[in-house]
């Protein structure tokens, strides 16, 4: 407890723990996984389908996925080609029973042309059980690359939910988190999506850039309320490793936790309901609160770049941030051989499995149901983590109630503390020794 009570003592941001383990402590596999030996034993009735793009219009100051900006034409090409290979040689492998939920994602998916995308969406559903109108479907765009035709054709393809990142609608903001973009641009780009009709429309913001101020941030915040999304989500800044904000020095401001509160505040006022420390959600949407995070068991990942998570494997392609690794990576990938078999990722022992389970259960509501745990592990959550459980009672960061136990405000708060203070020491070496390209 001593360890977590001077963590919050120092205010510390540790990170944004939204998959366990992080990409950052994968590691090759030696020898390669063959994936149907992997997914043998692996529910395949309720799968989620996952397609990573790694393509963008421009490489933005805070940014550091994988993915690739403004490759050439015969080069995403190339990618595209090489992403249906795979599925159909995953497909083959697995022996998918049921895709429930899908997400496009990146880099920025809308990236590619309408006619790439509908080709995309065909080829993809002639090789997976998947019905794209019949389930959620995700995908990520950018204001810069939608226009009406490719809205209206992602709507008529199956999307049910369409989101965009726009980080502020503040100018000045703009510029210190390294990103080009017209605010008349983002707002012209939101009507679109609203005329659209996607059942749910969300919108990203950061906060912490340099200069920002409270003011700023609850103008901005207003602004996203007004164009009408259903999902909000709030992103405190991280200058990560090798990014152009990093390269150029720069820090994130210091009284980040005085902005999330007042965007919190802001949104519970306007009819949002958090569900962790990052997502706010309409109250009263009329639709099912399906989870896009893109990090459960059953989910299988396609594209260089993206994960694919059984209950004790995880794996992906290899993992880089900095462009000439990243086009080596996506190279590598367009040139394989086989795509039946997981080389790089980690192998979670059960207590790794117990760690995910508490992290992923912990930091959303409505927190880790002591029933789901004992039925995935075969024992008890207050048994295994008493030590856990105590320290965040004490410190008044979560509350139990006969059934569950649910972060406070406070606690949610502190999810980006909470979370990585959960990681095994194991895992933490293996991110400490990690060698960004």
């Amino acid at each position: 407890m001593a360890d977590l009570a001077q963590r919050l003592s120092a205010g510390e941001y540790a990170g944004y723990a939204y998959a366990y383990p992080h990409k950052s402590a994968y590691r090759p596999f030696s020898p390669p996984v063959a994936l149907r030996d992997a997914w043998a034993s692996e529910d395949r009735q309720r799968l989620f389908l996952y397609t990573h793009l790694p393509f963008c219009e421009v490489r933005c100051g805070f940014c550091n996925l994988f993915t690739s900006v403004r490759p050439e034409q015969s080069f995403t090409q190339q990618t595209l080609r090489a992403i249906l290979t795979q599925a159909e040689a995953v497909a083959a492998a697995v022996r998918p029973g049921r895709v429930t939920q899908a997400a496009f994602g990146g880099g920025t998916p809308s990236f590619l042309s309408a006619s790439e995308i509908e080709s995309l969406f065909r080829e993809l559903a002639a090789c997976w059980p998947v019905d794209w109108r019949r389930i959620p479907v995700s995908f990520e765009t950018s204001p810069a690359t939608v226009d009406p035709e490719k809205l209206s054709l992602l709507r008529e393809l199956g999307v049910s939910r369409l989101s965009m990142g726009v980080q502020s609608f503040v100018p000045e903001e703009l510029k210190a988190l390294g990103r080009p973009q017209r605010t008349e641009d983002v707002e012209r780009a939101c009507r679109w999506i609203r005329d659209a009709s996607f059942p749910v429309f969300n919108l990203d913001l950061i906060y912490g850039a340099s200069g920002q101020t409270l003011e700023t941030w609850l103008e901005s915040l207003r602004r996203a309320i007004d164009v009408g999304p259903d999902e909000v989500y709030l992103y405190p800044l991280y200058v990560r490793e090798l990014t152009g904000l990093a390269k150029a020095a720069r820090k994130p401001s210091e009284h980040r936790r005085e902005l999330y509160r007042a965007g919190r505040d802001l949104l519970l006022a306007a009819g949002f309901a958090q569900q962790s420390m990052r997502l706010f959600r309409r109250a009263g949407l009329d639709t099912p609160e399906v989870d896009y995070c893109c990090q459960d068991d059953g989910m299988l990942g396609l594209g260089p770049g993206a994960r694919s998570y059984t209950r004790s494997l995880h794996y992906s392609s290899e993992y880089a941030v900095g462009q000439v690794g990243v086009r080596r990576i996506i190279a590598a990938f367009n040139e394989r051989e086989r795509y039946d078999v997981a080389d790089y990722g980690a192998e979670l022992d059960t207590d790794e499995q117990r760690r995910r389970f508490v992290i992923k259960s912990l930091l959303r509501k409505p927190g880790l149901c002591f029933g789901d745990y004992a039925a995935r592990f075969g024992s008890d959550f207050e048994a295994d983590f008493a030590e856990v459980l105590a320290a965040l009672v004490e410190l008044r960061l979560a509350a139990r109630t006969p059934t569950h136990v649910e972060l406070t405000a406070l606690g949610l708060e502190h999810s980006d503390t909470i979370g990585p203070w959960l990681y095994s020491p194991r895992v933490q070496r293996a991110m400490a020794d990690c060698e960004l390209t």
